[in-house]
């Protein structure tokens, strides 16, 4: 695989993780998709090793979704937005701080964007608690789903 293959799926990819912060986008898919389309030009074991590691983590996200709550912002009383700059801070939390960064940057976004939104810090935290209660949560799960496949991939990348 040359190249330009190779940023052709980071960008499949990044849209994926674009698309689960989007309603109504199979953000999930598209990461599995790019990883298929990887994993079938790039013939080798860890290809396959990847492929197959993201098709049963995002498999068990699917299976566990029906029990996490809903992800309707209008419930926590929170806009798009307000999940939209979490989930944008989350990604960047997770490659800059790997792993753990992911909930620190998706904690940090929703309560910058809720403190600004509300204007102080007692209000933005308690609308933040209300975010990570209803539809914060089960967004960042899948989130996370989706950006361990990711990270599979940049370390099978890196390692070769």
């Amino acid at each position: 695989m040359d190249v330009w293959q190779l940023v052709l799926v980071g960008l499949v990819m990044l849209l994926g993780l674009v698309g689960v912060l989007t309603p109504g986008v199979p953000g999930q898919a598209i990461v599995w998709a790019a990883v298929l389309w990887w994993a079938l030009s790039d013939v080798s074991r860890a290809a396959w090793v990847v492929l197959m590691a993201a098709t049963a983590l995002l498999l068990v996200n699917q299976a566990l979704r029906p029990l996490l709550p809903s992800r309707r912002p209008g419930r926590a009383g929170a806009p798009r937005r307000t999940l939209a700059v979490g989930g944008a801070w989350a990604v960047a939390g997770f490659f800059v701080l790997p792993v753990v960064g992911g909930v620190v940057g998706f904690v940090g976004g929703v309560y910058g964007a809720e403190r600004h939104r509300l204007g102080g810090h007692g209000n933005g935290w308690g609308a933040t608690r209300a975010v990570l209660r209803g539809p914060g949560l089960p967004l960042l799960v899948e989130l996370y789903a989706c950006l361990l496949a990711v990270a599979a991939w940049l370390v099978v990348l890196v390692a070769r």
